[in-house]
């Protein structure tokens, strides 16, 4: 693939700002390779977890003398196994998506957050995994730690466009459903749905025990209708227009907006789910930097 398509989607000067941190897991997760993190399966590697008996058959070299001449009884040493991290990377594609101009519009910035999170999650050894969506599922791709999946990644993206209309309820059920071993599920959208079909799949991830993160993709002008004269509202997934002025229906739409926004955040925080508002505007190096250093100290308090 030409160089061009992999640093449209993975600028350096957004690397070089955020290179020096990670993207950890707040919980335990499983996976079957060796790791940085902690999996929830007990075995005899890395660190010390707890004791339980000794029962004939057991490796004595795990026995705690230590214990055994205190108590006089034998004990095993069980310890956590480090193991990798699968992090899912759901992204919309449907038509609302393509709002913006240049550097601005919302699928590019999302494809951005996605191929820059995926670097980041590869060089730090673990598996990245792409789905790309709009009504149904449009592209999959499995996961994989090699860096060349960086490449595979930004050539998806690269071929998918948005077109349709989105049916993210039924589709994360779905993925769900694929998902396998808990991990991290990042979904990059802006969830322009009806938000009572999104919740019953964020629950079946939750119960599944994957770790939810909610990047929500809006560009300036959806954050503050600041729309001069008149303008002509084309629908992007419905066949509508409206020619009207900003100003007569601004005080309304925020109104709206707004509501929708707090039952977004209601409805992340009752299933522990991450909410990050994710402006085009804004420098990516800047949201990242600040995103993931966050993130670094709510896993500390985890």
């Amino acid at each position: 693939m030409p160089a061009p398509v992999l640093s449209k989607y993975v600028q350096p000067e957004v690397l070089n700002q955020v290179a020096h941190l990670s993207f950890r897991p707040r919980q335990l997760v499983e996976g079957n390779l060796a790791g940085a993190h902690k999996s929830p399966r007990h075995g005899f590697a890395v660190e010390f977890a707890s004791h339980r008996e000794y029962v004939p058959g057991d490796d004595i070299k795990h026995l705690d003398w230590n214990v055994y001449y205190r108590r006089d009884k034998l004990f095993i040493k069980q310890y956590e196994m480090e193991t990798n991290l699968t992090c899912h990377l759901v992204l919309d594609m449907s038509a609302s998506m393509r709002y913006g101009q240049g550097e601005t519009q919302k699928q590019l910035y999302a494809s951005r957050l996605a191929a820059t999170l995926g670097y980041l999650v590869v060089q730090q050894q673990d598996k990245i995994a792409l789905s790309l969506f709009d009504e149904r599922i449009r592209a999959v791709l499995p996961p994989s730690t090699a860096m060349a999946q960086i490449l595979r990644l930004t050539n998806l993206l690269e071929h998918i466009k948005p077109e349709k209309k989105t049916n993210m309820g039924r589709v994360l059920l779905e993925l769900a459903e694929q998902a396998g071993r808990r991990g991290i599920v990042v979904i990059l959208s802006d969830f322009f749905m009806n938000l009572d079909e999104l919740e019953p799949a964020l629950q079946r991830l939750r119960f599944d025990r994957h770790e939810v993160v909610l990047m929500q993709i809006v560009h300036h002008d959806e954050l503050t209708f600041e729309l001069p004269g008149m303008v002509r509202f084309v629908g992007l997934e419905v066949d509508e227009q409206h020619l009207t002025r900003p100003e007569d229906i601004k005080e309304s739409y925020l109104e709206n907006f707004r509501g929708f926004n707090e039952r977004l955040e209601q409805i992340s925080e009752g299933n522990r789910c991450e909410r990050i508002l994710c402006d085009t505007s804004r420098p990516m190096s800047e949201l990242f930097a600040d995103y993931l250093q966050q993130r670094s100290l709510r896993r500390r308090r985890w």
